[in-house]
């Protein structure tokens, strides 16, 4: 099962974590970013659906919703650590996942907030050998990456 990370430069720099799960991405918004560290518990507020086909868009989407640059900040694979039904998972609303990607790695856990609505949550960095106290996320769009990104409209329809 793969997972992509999108670093999205709309009104508000956020970041879209996508999990692949039953033929879509499951998306969530995280606001300030991903984080090797522990004790950071990012946001992660549930979005739409993606369809498979976004998992690897860069590009500039033209102005209207979501509009601004879109880069691929990390991407891989992911499995499971408790359970083996992502789908279940995701309707109990806790995933204990490890991520194989290029910058993410190992354990962590996207837990649904209680009591806080029902789309939003929390992605948490377990305790391990890839875990970083002093970690400080890097943005991928460069202004050498910047000035090769052309404007296009997502090749897929957004569920």
């Amino acid at each position: 099962m793969r997972f992509v990370i999108q670093e999205h430069h709309a009104k508000q720099l956020h970041y879209d974590f996508r999990l692949e799960i039953d033929g879509v991405l499951k998306s969530w918004a995280i606001p300030k970013g991903p984080s090797l560290n522990p004790a950071d518990k990012r946001l992660a507020v549930m979005v739409e659906d993606h369809a498979l086909e976004y998992f690897d868009f860069e590009g500039i989407i033209p102005e209207g919703y979501g509009s601004g640059a879109v880069v691929i900040w990390d991407s891989g694979t992911y499995n499971l650590l408790e359970g083996d039904d992502p789908m279940k998972a995701l309707e109990s609303g806790k995933i204990v996942m490890e991520l194989h990607g290029n910058i993410l790695k190992g354990g962590f856990t996207l837990v649904k907030m209680k009591g806080r609505g029902e789309k939003n949550w929390l992605l948490i960095k377990k305790r391990d050998k890839y875990s970083q106290a002093k970690w400080t996320l890097q943005k991928a769009l460069t202004d050498k990456k910047k000035s090769i990104l052309r404007e296009r409209k997502p090749l897929c329809d957004i569920h």
